[in-house]
Parts: C-alpha cells; structure tokens; sequence
C-alpha cells in the first residue's frame, strides 16, 4: 500500500517526464480535424453512446498521450507504449503529431455533458448486496484499506475533474459502462499504457462489485 500510495504522488512528475516533448496544441485546426471522429465521439467530444467515450474536458496531455499510444498500436515505436482499441484502426495513420496535439487541445477545450449515476445494488464476494452509490462513493473518497486500494480522490480530485497539468485525466460525468470496462482491462492486463503500472495496481486489488459501484459513482461527479 505504501510503495502504491508513493507511486499515486511521484507519477505527476513522471508523466512529465515521459511528454517533455508536449507543446500546446492548436485548437481552431483541431475541430477540423476533429469532423472524421463526429460520428463516434460527437461533434463536442460528447459521445451519444456508452460505446464511446466522451472525450470533452478530458485534458489536453492526457488525451494527447492516449492519441499517440492508440496510433503506436502498430509498433513504429517499439520502445513506446502503445494503447489497441480496434474501433480506432487506421483512424490516426498519417496524422502527424502536431495533428495529434491539435485534437487533443480542441477536445481538452469542450464542456463534457454529464452522464449521471443511478441508483443501484452491488453484490459483494459475501454474497451481501449493498448499496451501490454508497460503495462507490466509499471507494472514490477512501479506498479499500484492507485490501489496499488508494482513494481515487488524489489524482482524479475530489470532484473527478483530474489533474490536466499532470495528465491525470477529468473522470468526473463519463460513462459508467465505459470506465468499469477500463478498470477491467487495467485489471486484466489488457490495457498496459498507465505510467508507473498505477492503474493496473490499484484495479488489481479491486472487486467486482468496487469496479461496478465507483463507475456509476464517477459518472455523476462534477
């Protein structure tokens, strides 16, 4: 749990490290770049659909990073992480990276639209169901101490609007169906593109009915 909770504190100075090359992006030339990624994403960044996420306000670096780990998918970096998403195949072939700061910053720039949590009951290991809103909320602000899960509060902040600077990204109104199905693939190893393996550490202490509870929970913050 100590070496986790050093991890959460020292990886801001990390992602640092790992985008010394990131520059701002230019946001006018992103929204027309952005007109290929309407369909799926939304014209705002504020997708229609639990299928995709909303990128709106998610933070230039972060969206930045995950625009060049999706397009090294393909291993031109072989060094470099890299993030598969099928739905995204192809999609960044020949943008440049310039191109890619640009979308990120006119995506960073879009006020998201609440998903909203529900009500809801969770069924623990013990076969005991629990509130769910409870749990989560329990979850985000806490942890899990006995099984050493950290608070999500310290990198994603308190209201879910993240750390942009330190490319922590807004968590806070997306879709609950797409952030349980993220903390499965960090918790399965199927997604590995989190600095310092944080995200993979933390889900990996995680139970289902936790990654159930604190995604409906986060997709009512603001």
């Amino acid at each position: 749990m100590k070496n986790l909770v050093l991890k959460t504190f020292i990886c801001a100075g990390l992602v640092g490290v790992s985008l010394g090359a990131f520059a701002k992006g230019d946001a006018s030339n992103g929204k027309n770049l952005a007109a290929t990624c309407a369909g799926c994403h939304g014209a705002t960044g504020n997708s229609p659909t639990p299928m995709f996420p909303k990128l709106a306000g998610l933070g230039e670096k972060y969206l930045y990073k995950q625009l060049r780990d999706i397009q090294n998918v393909n291993g031109k970096k072989p060094k470099a992480p890299s993030r598969s998403i099928p739905e995204m195949t192809g999609l960044l072939e020949g943008k440049s990276d310039q191109d890619l700061q640009d979308l990120a910053a006119y995506y960073a720039e879009q006020a998201i639209q609440l998903a909203g949590a529900k009500e809801l009951q969770v069924q623990l290991n013990s076969g005991m169901k629990v509130d769910g809103l409870k749990l989560g909320a329990q979850v985000y602000r806490a942890g899990n101490l006995k099984t050493g899960v950290p608070s999500c509060t310290g990198c994603h902040s308190p209201r879910g609007l993240g750390n942009a600077p330190a490319g922590y990204p807004r968590v806070g109104g997306q879709y609950a169906a797409y952030i349980e199905k993220q903390l499965r693939a960090f918790r399965l190893g199927d997604r590995t593109n989190d600095d310092s393996m944080i995200m993979r550490e933390v889900a990996a202490k995680m139970s289902d009915a936790e990654i159930i509870a604190v995604s409906n929970f986060i997709s009512g913050l603001n």
